[in-house]
């Protein structure tokens, strides 16, 4: 009976810990502090030198979490990838996931080997621990904080953090291996890494194949495809670590084969895996918290110091530039990379392992990753917002978006219903516009279910339900959010190649000579844009009107303002492709045949 109290007490404590951190994290956003912080900080108060004083030393079970968690929170960053988001930026983003690790492992080792006065193999190993960012705390962070980063920017920070791991894992590995051994060669890691690279790509895309067809073939009970996905997010993972490949890699390359995909139920997975990698973040780190002894930490804090100062100040930028130099970045967008390379629980995730495997100084490896996340977390996490908005990369605020309901229909992938409330001020209510690939289904007014034609006109307070896909779903937004303010057209705009969104279709035809439909020549040419892009609005995208095309020069308030006209005699032949160019093609062409994106 004394066994079972014992795990009835341990279970009491799990959960009274975990939702410490739960209901912390209330109180860290209130204050703007880095949440994951304070989940460490809950494990190590409850840990034996804490009052909570808790022995916990099972480095096994740690790993054992630590991994499902990671594999877990990578499966939910690849889900929610935009393939099309992140395609202009695979190549320095794999630059920096790879090269850029490896650099910073390089560049961090010379400085913890005289600061700890360890050997070289042994400062490579903690340089391998620290080199990858964590995806987790950089886009919990940049959430919490309320950025919106440059596309470009956020896109390779996104795609970078993402892939990241599996190499920081396979450098770690490959010398905790040789630190054990005391002996490998240059083939053996290349071969590994290959090995490890290749199998994971093919294992990942197969399984996010084979998922992505049992999602939409096998009737599974409601509610089950969310447990359903995840699980096999996990098989795809195991049966890639026992295959000797990357499983990191294959579960990420898993989340985006599913995530891009049309499947049945994706917002009842995407909402499950949500709510699992967030429980998976604050277990993870809870459980790593109980592991720190803050008198062992007490030792060696100094030198811990140095090299996460080391890392932030010199190697992580010296990594960046160097991979980034090939690339039209600027520098101040370089230097924002370069500082938003936070470091997370994957850092002692890593520092785990030579403690799994005995290795001599084992928990030396764990106390640095420890405090290189304290301050990393602490330093960056707290300036990453006023870094974004002085060196230019954070966007203007847009208002707080719409509170969309989207639903799936049973045994239908290319439309869901999305739901709206219905604003005065919202470009639905004063225009009656919607595009042309969305359809009004229903009405809700006063818990009344009416159908568009019965609850014509449609009310502010109003639910208005529409049939849309679901890949454009985020797309109606804009509809439904309040207009800003629209400035006084300026008359002289228009007989130049720049006109105003505020100008009408008609207006345009006169002065150009375009063909206008009769019904649309009252549209101004904002609402051409909202009705016949078949996402938001964003610079540079074109529609065609007669003759002429219209490109979108500037955007305010989630639409466009201003709009330049692209005449037939103005368009010149486009110049050939360069080698480069043809590479890069060649290159998405074979990616969207393997993996079906």
């Amino acid at each position: 009976m004394a066994s079972l109290d014992s795990v009835s007490i341990a279970i009491l404590l799990g959960a009274v810990l975990v939702m410490a951190g739960i209901l912390s994290s209330l109180l860290a956003l209130r204050f703007g502090a880095p949440l994951l912080l304070v989940f460490l900080v809950i494990g190590m108060l409850a840990g034996d030198s804490g009052p909570g004083q808790l022995q916990f030393d099972d480095v096994r079970s740690t790993y054992l979490v630590g991994s499902v968690a990671l594999a877990l929170i990578l499966f939910d960053g690849g889900l929610r990838t935009r393939f099309q988001s992140i395609r202009t930026v695979l190549a320095p983003s794999m630059m920096l996931a790879t090269a850029g690790v490896l650099l910073t492992a390089l560049v961090t080792a010379p400085v913890a080997k005289y600061a700890l006065d360890i050997y070289w193999s042994e400062a490579l190993l903690i340089g391998a621990v620290v080199a990858s960012t964590d995806a987790a705390a950089v886009f919990l962070l940049v959430h919490t904080q309320g950025l919106r980063l440059r596309p470009r920017v956020g896109a390779t920070l996104e795609a970078e953090s993402g892939t990241n791991d599996p190499f920081a894992i396979f450098l770690t590995l490959m010398l905790v291996e040789f630190i054990s051994i005391g002996h490998s060669s240059a083939a053996h890691v290349a071969m590994e890494f290959a090995q490890e690279a290749v199998l994971g790509t093919a294992m990942g895309v197969v399984g996010g194949r084979l998922v992505v067809i049992a999602l939409n073939k096998v009737a599974l009970p409601q509610g089950l495809h969310a447990p359903f996905v995840a699980t096999a997010a996990l098989v795809i993972f195991g049966a890639a670590q026992i295959a000797h490949a990357s499983g990191f890699l294959a579960v990420y390359l898993a989340g985006i084969i599913i995530g891009n995909r049309p499947t049945r139920a994706h917002n009842s997975v995407v909402t499950f895996l949500d709510a699992a990698t967030w429980l998976a973040q604050i277990v993870m780190f809870v459980l790593l918290g109980l592991l720190v002894s803050p008198r062992r930490l007490f030792d060696s804090i100094g030198p811990a110091v140095i090299v996460a100062l080391a890392l932030m100040i010199l190697a992580r930028p010296v990594a960046v530039f160097l991979c980034l130099a090939p690339f039209r970045f600027n520098w101040r967008e370089k230097i924002f990379i370069a500082w938003t390379g936070l470091r997370g629980a994957v850092a002692i995730f890593l520092a785990s392992i030579p403690m799994l495997v005995g290795l001599n100084k084992a928990y030396l490896y764990f106390d640095v990753a420890f405090v290189v996340v304290i301050i990393s977390l602490l330093l960056q996490g707290w300036t990453l917002a006023p870094a974004a908005r002085r060196l230019h990369v954070a966007l203007p605020r847009a208002d707080r978006g719409p509170r969309r309901v989207e639903l799936d229909l049973p045994g239908q992938l290319e439309q869901q219903l999305v739901g709206y409330p219905v604003r005065s001020k919202s470009l639905y209510f004063r225009r009656g516009l919607v595009p042309s690939w969305s359809k009004p289904t229903l009405v809700i007014r006063d818990e009344r279910i009416l159908t568009p034609s019965e609850a014509d006109p449609v009310a502010p307070g109003d639910y208005l339900y529409l049939l849309a896909p679901p890949e454009k779903a985020e797309a109606l937004d804009r509809f439904f959010v309040d207009m800003p303010p629209s400035s006084a057209p300026d008359p002289h705009l228009l007989g130049d190649f720049v006109v105003l969104g505020e100008h009408t279709l008609g207006e345009l035809a006169e002065v150009y000579g375009v063909k206008v439909e009769e019904d649309q020549s009252r549209l101004t040419l904002a609402d051409y844009f909202d009705i016949h892009l078949d996402h938001a609005p964003r610079v540079g995208a074109e529609l065609a009107l007669d003759s002429i095309v219209l490109v979108a020069r500037s955007l305010g308030g989630g639409r466009v303002n201003v709009i330049g006209l692209r005449l037939p005699e103005e368009e010149d032949e486009a110049p050939p492709p360069t080698r480069r160019q043809k590479f890069r093609q060649k290159l998405a062409d074979i990616w969207t045949q393997v993996a079906g994106v």
